[in-house]
């Protein structure tokens, strides 16, 4: 999968361990690169499914967007690259469908509310 960082900051951590374990923390970090890895190495959003992290798509005023557990409560939050997201005739996202992805951000969206 093709990812891109919507911040120079992201792809800085994403390009720089030293970096990451100094504006994340070392745990954070860590599940970064293991969010990360599992990115690359998949095809499309429905090989993640079964990754470790919990991969789920977001609800409500996060609709459109899809997060991976980090340390708790922070997640690793994505969009798909394609505009529109490919959808079925049940106004859901066709997973196997989206295979780009623009990371967003790390954030405790919990605490937005």
């Amino acid at each position: 999968m093709n990812i891109e960082f919507k911040t120079s900051e992201l792809g800085k951590c994403a390009n720089n361990e030293s970096y990451a374990k100094r504006k994340l923390g070392p745990d954070r970090a860590r599940l970064f690169f293991l969010r990360l890895n599992a990115l690359y190495s998949a095809t499309t959003f429905e090989d993640l499914r079964s990754a470790a992290g919990h991969f789920h798509e977001l609800t409500h005023d996060r609709k459109g967007q899809w997060g991976f557990d980090l340390d708790h409560p922070y997640r690793l939050i994505l969009t798909p690259k394609i505009t529109p997201i490919p959808m079925d005739e049940d106004n859901k996202y066709i997973w196997d469908s989206i295979r780009d992805a623009i990371v967003v951000e790390i954030v405790n969206y919990h605490k937005e509310k």
